[in-house]
């Protein structure tokens, strides 16, 4: 492997590391995503990763974990007794995306909620809430279509494949 491509991966996995910690997410969760979206083999064990980010097993133990409650990666059958492997979960991000719809969707409720708490005052005063009522709703309303559009390109795909 030479030494250009090494410095690109190592960007490449900080950066995703960097964005994850953005939607406030642990750096170090962002960064073993960023190592499973490349790496090859696609399954890798803490063990691997641990080594990859110079990061302590306990860190990456913990920080699997939550990558895997978030349902982008998954735990796979290890060909090495008493070690975990782990790849990226594949419809991973259509999962990750379809439970973040559903935060939106609460939060829709409830800037409903407040809009009825809101009535009787002047549309000065219930813009902010409205505009967050406007957006949540118009994901509601929009984003499961664009999630099923990109799921059927998946399927598509890999029948031609």
């Amino acid at each position: 492997m030479d030494i250009k491509y090494q410095i690109e991966e190592k960007h490449f996995i900080e950066d995703i590391g960097l964005f994850y910690e953005q939607m406030g997410m642990p750096r170090m969760a962002g960064k073993i995503l960023g190592v499973l979206l490349i790496s090859d083999p696609a399954a890798q064990s803490i063990t691997e990763i641990s080594q990859k980010l110079k990061a302590s097993k306990g860190s990456i133990s913990l920080m699997t974990r939550l990558l895997v409650e978030n349902g982008l990666i998954e735990r796979v059958a290890s060909p090495a007794p008493r070690q975990s492997y782990y790849r990226f979960k594949p419809g991973g991000w259509i999962l990750y995306m379809r439970q973040w719809l559903g935060l939106m969707s609460e939060l829709h409720q409830i800037t409903e909620r407040g809009l009825v708490l809101m009535e009787s005052k002047t549309p000065d005063k219930k813009e902010r809430l409205l505009e967050a009522h406007d957006l949540f709703s118009l994901m509601e309303e929009r984003f499961p279509e664009l999630l099923k559009t990109l799921e059927n390109e998946r399927i598509s795909r890999h029948a031609v494949t």
